[in-house]
């Protein structure tokens, strides 16, 4: 996930916010919007497919530092061939 800095205003976030509260609910406090990007990696371990990601995501300016942060999970996904 690419989602804003702490600190740096969230204008899509705040909108979804402010469209939920008049329309839905006002129970909800915060919403944050961002980029959710999935990758399948051939790696062996899953600190090894973060690293990689990590790794691409920095290298190829994926997000600004400045203002996004990244937020990196992996998951073992079987294959089924086992």
């Amino acid at each position: 996930m690419i989602i804003n800095k702490e600190g740096i205003r969230d204008p899509e976030g705040e909108a979804i916010k402010n469209y939920i509260i008049n329309k839905v609910t006002d129970k909800v406090k915060e919403v944050k919007a961002g980029k959710y990007l999935s990758f399948s990696v051939d790696v062996k371990e899953e600190s090894e497919a973060i690293e990689l990601v990590k790794k691409i995501a920095y290298e190829d300016r994926l997000y600004n530092p400045i203002v996004h942060r990244i937020i990196v999970r992996a998951e073992k996904i079987e294959n089924g061939s086992n």
